[in-house]
């Protein structure tokens, strides 16, 4: 091994920790979003945080790009390597430092799997309210990366809500820490702008999570609806209405053949989409609010409304609805799924407007999403094996993004910018928003090491696909400045 960058990350980590062949780097090439590849100069497997220090003053002093890594769940190409830059796999660094229920905080390294903080805490009454539906496999670290939120994000906000304080080493390789084990922190909130920034800012080495009392009584529904959009206007008649579900989710038909075959929840046969709504908190007042939610449901048009029987029946209708993604495989051998956020009283307007974009394209456009906050979930659903399907795919999820823009919404509502919605950058913001996130961005990251060409659009993006143009690329629809 004659490069000296590389001699000198064997200096760090020994030989099996340190990934050079091809088939080793293969499985690094690209997360969730399959459709962005790039292939990494090396993969490096930290099992501590002084490795990780190492590492990035390593990257620094030969200016290497490198991208921190868990379990690549991500949607978005945000955790796809830059070409002949190196990832700094975390997933080894899964130990909780420390645990305070009295205080109800946890300190955790990023490799901690999401679902595994609420099993440690949970003998103590306690949970973590993000719930990503890849919870049992992504990283807490990369939560904090895209400031996931989960079905419950209505009532408990994001990830951002939830991260109290972080250790983290910056591109240069300083050490330094944001926010506080405290709930009340004085000065800038520098925790928040690090949560979200997708790994721009450097790598958290130590997170500080806050915990919550387990709510002592739960009340979950199925309500069906014959349309996909009376099942959109429910949503903001539940909202205008005052009560504040812990959730309120959406699946349609399709989704709904999908996990039922998928792990065998049963749902109104007549349905063209349900709505799942779970009320949460002390018993007399769930006890008041469930009178409510049924009269607003009855007036939304339900014509059929299931409680949940039981704490098992419960866990059903959420095993249903977590499983959506990877049930899609069962309605398709690729898809494509899309983030959008439209403001909750155009939801219903938003879903009939996607169906006309499905009918425009003839590709299936299935439908699951965090209602409560107008987080949509379009899987846009093609077979990639057949020529041309791919980038008619993504002029359909284009479009989606757009109406979302056009209808006073986001481009993304947790699976963050990445690769794919670089295009819209300049299309949500103006000129004067980009160049302060830029000023920001150069302000940590001069060199812009880390995670190079994500959530920001610059100069340095045509060199990150080893596949060539992005196929929206090649019809003139992306414009890298």
């Amino acid at each position: 091994m004659h490069d000296p960058f590389l001699q000198a990350l064997g200096g760090i980590v020994p030989e099996e920790r340190l990934l050079l062949g091809q088939a080793e780097l293969l499985p690094y090439e690209s997360d969730g979003l399959t459709a962005f590849r790039a292939k990494p100069r090396a993969v490096v497997l930290a099992e501590s945080a002084e490795e990780v220090i190492q590492i990035v003053k390593t990257c620094h002093a030969h200016d290497v790009p490198f991208l921190a890594r868990g379990s690549g769940t991500s949607l978005s190409g945000g955790s796809v390597p830059v070409e002949d830059g190196v990832v700094i796999a975390l997933n080894r660094m899964n130990n909780i430092l420390d645990y305070c229920p009295i205080f109800r905080s946890m300190v955790i390294e990023p490799g901690v799997i999401t679902a595994q903080v609420t099993q440690r805490a949970s003998e103590d009454g306690l949970y973590y309210a993000p719930d990503p539906s890849s919870g049992p496999v992504c990283t807490v670290g990369g939560n904090v990366a895209f400031n996931s939120g989960g079905a419950h994000c209505l009532k408990y906000g994001m990830t951002s809500n939830h991260i109290l304080a972080l250790k983290v080493v910056l591109p240069d390789g300083e050490v330094t820490t944001f926010g506080t084990a405290s709930l009340e922190g004085v000065g800038p909130d520098l925790t928040g702008m690090f949560v979200g920034s997708e790994g721009l800012f450097g790598i958290a080495l130590e997170i500080t999570v806050r915990l919550l009392p387990v709510a002592e009584t739960f009340y979950t529904v199925i309500a069906a609806y014959d349309t996909l959009e009376r099942a959109g206007k429910a949503v903001a008649m539940l909202v205008a209405s005052g009560l504040l579900p812990g959730a309120i989710e959406i699946m349609d038909r399709l989704v709904m053949e999908a996990a039922h075959a998928a792990v065998g929840v049963e749902y109104p046969s007549r349905a063209e989409a349900v709505l799942i709504v779970e009320l949460e908190g002390p018993t007399e007042e769930v006890a008041e609010e469930k009178v409510q939610l049924q009269q607003i449901l009855k007036e939304s048009g339900a014509f059929e409304i299931n409680p949940a029987k039981n704490e098992q029946e419960r866990l059903m209708i959420w095993k249903g609805r977590k499983s959506a993604f990877s049930a899609a495989g069962r309605l398709s051998p690729d898809f494509i799924v899309q983030d959008g956020v439209v403001p909750r009283s155009r939801l219903g307007e938003a879903l009939v407007e996607i169906q006309k974009i499905s009918n425009k394209y003839n590709i299936r456009v299935a439908n699951v999403f965090h209602a409560g906050d107008g987080n949509l979930h379009p899987l846009i659903l093609y077979d990639g094996r057949q020529a041309g399907l791919y980038e008619r795919a993504e002029e359909c999820a284009t479009e989606i993004m757009r109406l979302c823009i056009a209808l006073g919404g986001s481009i993304t509502g947790e699976h963050g910018v990445g690769l794919e919605k670089l295009v819209f950058l300049k299309e949500m913001y103006g000129p004067e928003d980009t160049l302060f996130m830029h000023r920001i961005r150069d302000a940590v990251d001069s060199a812009r090491l880390a995670n190079r060409g994500k959530m920001l659009a610059s100069a340095e993006a045509p060199a990150l696909f080893s596949h060539g143009l992005h196929p929206l690329e090649k019809q003139g629809i992306i414009f890298r400045n």
